[in-house]
């Protein structure tokens, strides 16, 4: 078994056969024996991993690898993107790495695309993931903002409305995200904290959701422009093509996704299993990540 020191996450730069660039943080090296966990990471966030995560994973034996979705941090722009082209981005990174098989899970904005991998790249998917995932957004029988804090309410409903309603909305996200401080962050989020998320921010969460979202968002809003157009449109693919085993993990006071979200995912999705936790928000769900690393592995 070999990995990078504790601590340390080396971080390379993938080619795509198109010729972008995707940024990889991978917990791993050449030879790395242990199981490879490919994380999606939520919108507008990068994929710099979480202490607390990567920690229970090394526990457990697992390589965690995640990706700058493009337009983020230092991936390339892929503008007009839909979810499903998330597949075809894993699978240059998995093949970039030599792993012919992993894992997958997806958080928050990377729910979507961790079921995109798993509906388009059959048996290299083992078992799939998804914690605070978003729904497709012409979800039968779900009122899709029903439950959503005023922030994402705006949000989503200027995506809906087309990219000269949302570029505004996300200009002004931006500019709160990079003048705050970890400190701070919970100001401009008000209205998308329930009590157990707050209570996560100012227990280290919030020293990596504000630096992951300003890696994030270095270069521009393009990525999280792209998300969020991506959401509001057909995702590419079918959910019934999902054959990997599936965990749906939901918080019932989430505020940012609620938890009809993932109540309809699993409903939805043959054979799904779901863990929902009445008294979690969106971010506090985090804090029981190991369970889920768990659950994939026991399907690997």
């Amino acid at each position: 078994m070999t990995r990078p020191p504790t601590g340390e996450v080396r971080q390379l730069d993938v080619v795509t056969p198109d010729g972008r660039v995707l940024h990889v943080h991978d917990d791993g090296e050449p030879g790395d024996e242990r199981v490879p966990l490919l994380l999606h990471h939520g919108t507008p966030q990068s994929a710099l991993l979480l202490g607390s995560q990567l920690a229970a994973a090394r526990a457990r034996g697992i390589r965690l690898v995640g990706y700058d979705r493009p337009g983020y941090g230092g991936s390339s722009r892929q503008a007009g993107r839909r979810v499903a082209d998330a597949a075809s981005d894993a699978a240059t990174v998995a093949d970039a790495l030599g792993l012919d098989r992993f894992l997958t899970s997806g958080a928050s904005g990377g729910g979507p695309h961790a079921l995109a991998c798993a509906a388009r790249l059959g048996d290299r998917v083992a078992a799939v993931a998804t914690v605070a995932g978003v729904a497709p957004h012409d979800a039968a029988g779900l009122d899709w903002l029903g439950g959503m804090g005023d922030d994402n309410v705006v949000e989503f409903s200027a995506a809906a409305a087309g990219p000269d309603e949302l570029v505004p909305v996300l200009e002004l996200g931006r500019a709160m995200m990079l003048a705050a401080t970890p400190e701070t962050l919970a100001e401009g989020m008000a209205s998308l904290l329930p009590p157990a998320d707050l209570v996560a921010l100012r227990g280290g969460i919030g020293t990596w959701l504000h630096d992951s979202a300003v890696a994030a968002l270095a270069q521009g809003h393009d990525g999280w422009l792209d998300d969020d157009l991506a959401f509001v449109q057909d995702w590419g693919f079918d959910l019934a093509d999902v054959q990997a085993p599936l965990l749906v993990v939901a918080g019932g006071q989430d505020l940012m996704v609620p938890v009809a979200h993932g109540e309809w995912l699993a409903e939805t999705v043959p054979g799904a299993s779901r863990s929902i936790d009445p008294d979690a928000g969106h971010l506090s769900l985090l804090a029981g990540v190991d369970a889920v690393h768990g659950w994939l592995l026991d399907r690997w």
